[in-house]
């Protein structure tokens, strides 16, 4: 099964007007964008989590842009782990599913900034572990070539932590320039994927920017993705809704 959603829940208030709305044109998923800092609170989370369960509606989030597993410093390196694991405390209260987040960048020493992240997810999951909770850790392939998040480097942390993963296949095209699906399905063989996809610009250093996903680039995406896994599938788009509609409708014809 295929789940299509928006990258986009918006403000508490309306919060669960919009998974009504999005559950009546077919979406199925839904991910909350903490991009600048967690702003549902506990009470509100679970409001919302119950609604999103009564619909069906699979919720994950996205935490904030600005964390960095392998920042020089220590402060900044606990920081982020404090956000993630802030997420994390939101997101058990919505029933999310993931948190999906960026991992860091490289800094001088690539196989460094490796063991300093995979340190930092374990460390999280450690975390995760003690408090009892269900919700998972998904670090996202990055579009950007001096960005930490390759799709070996994912799968990397992935055998090494046991931690979820994201894949984002429009920074996979941005920063290899083709998104190769056979190797996606042979390297991630788990029977659920949190994924993104959107209309990309990119070019010799990876992504730019998101734009409105194409028809064609749906099929492609589409075609190409297993059909014996749970797959949520995010818009990133600046019309992630009416994308995600369009996915969905391309899904049920082919």
């Amino acid at each position: 099964m295929i789940r299509f959603g928006p990258a986009s829940l918006g403000p508490v208030k309306t919060a669960q007007q919009m998974l009504e709305k999005y559950h009546n044109l077919g979406l199925r998923a839904c991910e909350v964008a903490f991009t600048y800092g967690v702003y549902i609170k506990e009470k509100d989370a679970e409001e919302i989590g119950k609604k999103a369960k009564e619909l069906d509606m699979s919720l994950s989030i996205h935490a904030p842009y600005y964390v960095n597993l392998n920042s020089a410093e220590k402060a900044k390196r606990e920081a982020t782990k404090k956000r993630i694991l802030d997420c994390c405390f939101i997101g058990e209260k919505l029933g999310a599913k993931v948190v999906v987040f960026h991992p860091g960048y490289y800094g001088d020493d690539r196989e460094k900034a490796y063991n300093v992240i995979k340190d930092g997810v374990g460390e999280l999951m450690e975390e995760i572990k003690k408090k009892g909770w269900k919700i998972k850790i998904a670090p996202e392939t990055m579009g950007k070539v001096n960005v930490f998040g390759s799709l070996d480097e994912i799968r990397r942390l992935v055998t090494d932590t046991g931690c979820s993963f994201c894949i984002d296949f429009a920074h996979l095209l941005a920063r290899d320039k083709k998104a190769d699906h056979a190797k996606v399905v042979k390297m991630f063989p788990e029977k659920e994927w949190h994924v993104h996809f959107s209309g990309i610009v990119y070019g010799d250093k990876g992504e730019k920017h998101h734009i409105q996903t194409e028809k064609k680039a749906w099929e492609e995406l589409l075609k190409h993705l297993p059909k014996d896994k749970e797959i949520r599938v995010i818009n990133e788009s600046p019309f992630c809704v009416e994308d995600s509609v369009e996915g969905l409708k391309i899904y049920k014809n082919l």
